[in-house]
């Protein structure tokens, strides 16, 4: 079960894929936060969602928003991929221990051993404000996030 909105956002703290530490927290009182959770990199509807993200990254990347997106492969992987599709934006590995952020978010599939399609907006004070989780094959709508953002 996905984590609720009014709920406190775990801490996460994870390598991305420059081998950089990236911690939820850092975040809390100066930007909002987009966490984003797909199942793998160098997948179809992953890839056409994170290019998508790409290609509207004023509106998740700026002075009061931070986009994190995250999957469970290695910080290799994600450093191929993100210079493969020009990713300018931080990919998290929950690579190891395997899927352990997807967890705390209630997001991963214990059966396919990946996160699943959640997404999360998190306040500046740390709090989950709005959710989503679509299936392994259903991309995500972006209208839906910046209008979550709007509310905030």
């Amino acid at each position: 079960m996905a984590i609720e909105p009014g709920t406190k956002a775990p801490d996460i703290s994870l390598r991305d894929q420059h081998g950089q530490t990236v911690t939820l927290a850092d975040f809390r009182g100066e930007k909002n936060v987009v966490l984003l959770f797909y199942p793998f990199a160098f997948t179809g509807v992953c890839t056409g969602e994170l290019c998508a993200l790409r290609d509207e990254l004023p509106t998740f990347a700026n002075d009061d928003v931070q986009l994190l997106a995250v999957s469970n492969d290695s910080p290799f992987a994600l450093r191929v991929f993100a210079e493969q599709e020009g990713l300018d934006y931080p990919l998290l590995s929950d690579f190891w221990p395997h899927g352990e952020a997807s967890r705390a978010y209630g997001v991963f599939d214990e059966e396919k051993g990946c996160a699943v399609r959640g997404t999360f907006i998190i306040d500046k004070e740390g709090v989950v404000r709005w959710t989503v989780v679509n299936a392994l094959p259903e991309a995500r709508d972006l209208n839906d996030y910046v209008t979550a953002l709007g509310a905030l």
